[in-house]
C-alpha cells in the first residue's frame, strides 16, 4: 500500500491538537478526586501517546522527553519501555529496540499495540518465522482495535513462509472484519488471481479501486487480469496509468518484459 504523504504543516496540527487533547484530559483527571494512583496512570498514558505521535512525526527530542516522564513516573511501565523501543527503532538502534519490546512484554504480555509493533520490527528484519508468531498472538486479542491490520500482518508472514493457505484465511478474516482495509483487498486480489479465480480477483481489485489510489502492484495485477478476460481497453488504461506513474518500478519493467516476448 502506497500511503498519502502529509505535508509538514498539517502533520504538526494533528499533534498540536493531540497535545491539547491529552493535556486537558490529563488536567481533567488530575482534578477529580480519583486518587494518586489512577493519576498517575493517566499521566503514563498521555506522556506515552505523546511520544508516539512524536515518533510518527520523528521528533525524537520530544519523544525523549516524554519518555524520561514516563519512566520517572513508573520506572518498570511497559508503555515507556514500548515508546522507548520505537525510539531506539526511528534512531537505528536495532539491539536496544529489541531489549525494550521485550521489556515491555514482560511487564504487559497482553500489550497487543506493542506486540504488534514488535513482530512489524521482527519482518522488517526478514526474521518471518518471529514476527508470524508475533501477529498470531495480536490477531487472537479481541480487544485489539487494529486485529484486522494484525491479520493482514500475519498474513504476510505467512506468505514469505510459503504458507499459503495460512495466509489467505487470515486476509479474509481481515476483510470480514474491515471490507474497506484496502491493503487486504489487494492481497486477496493477487491471491485469487494466482489461484486461478479470476473474477473474484477483479471484484477484489475493484473494490481496491474504490477506496485506495493505484499503486504500481495494483496497476501491473489489472494488467493481467484484464488480459485474461481480453478486455483490451481496460488492459491499455492500466498499462498507461502504470507507464506515466511508476515509470522507474519493478512492475513496469515486468510489463515491458512480458510485451517483448
Amino acid at each position: 500500500m502506497i500511503k498519502a504523504h502529509r505535508n509538514p504543516r498539517t502533520r504538526w496540527c494533528s499533534i498540536t491538537a493531540l497535545i491539547a487533547a491529552l493535556l486537558f484530559g490529563a488536567v481533567g483527571c488530575v482534578s477529580q478526586t480519583t486518587g494518586p494512583e489512577v493519576d498517575r496512570e493517566a499521566a503514563l498514558d498521555t506522556h506515552y501517546r505523546l511520544a508516539m505521535a512524536y515518533i510518527d512525526n520523528r521528533n525524537r527530542d520530544s519523544a525523549r522527553h516524554h519518555i524520561r516522564k514516563a519512566f520517572e513516573l513508573d520506572s518498570g511501565s511497559a508503555k515507556a519501555y514500548a515508546a522507548q523501543a520505537m525510539l531506539f527503532q526511528l534512531e537505528g538502534e536495532m539491539e536496544r529496540a529489541e531489549d525494550s519490546f521485550k521489556s515491555a512484554l514482560r511487564r504487559d504480555r497482553n500489550f497487543a499495540q506493542a506486540r504488534n509493533n514488535y513482530g512489524a520490527f521482527l519482518y522488517r528484519q526478514e526474521r518471518y518465522e518471529e514476527a508470524y508468531d508475533q501477529f498470531a498472538i495480536v490477531s487472537e486479542n479481541l480487544d485489539y482495535d487494529n486485529r484486522a491490520r494484525a491479520l493482514l500482518s500475519l498474513g504476510r508472514a505467512a506468505l514469505k513462509l510459503g504458507r499459503e493457505e495460512r495466509a489467505r484465511a487470515a486476509f479474509e478474516h481481515a476483510f470480514t472484519l474491515d471490507s474497506r482495509l484496502a491493503p487486504v483487498l489487494l492481497e486477496l486480489a493477487d491471491i485469487s488471481f494466482k489461484d486461478k479465480e479470476y473474477a473474484q480477483a477483479k471484484r477484489y481489485l475493484d473494490q481496491y479501486g474504490q477506496v485506495a489510489r493505484q499503486s504500481a502492484r495494483s496497476l501491473l495485477l489489472g494488467i493481467k487480469i484484464e488480459r485474461i478476460f481480453g478486455n483490451k481497453d481496460n488492459e491499455a488504461s492500466y498499462a498507461l496509468a502504470l507507464k506515466n506513474r511508476f515509470p522507474y518500478s519493478d512492475e513496469y519493467l515486468e510489463y515491458k518484459r512480458e510485451m517483448s516476448r
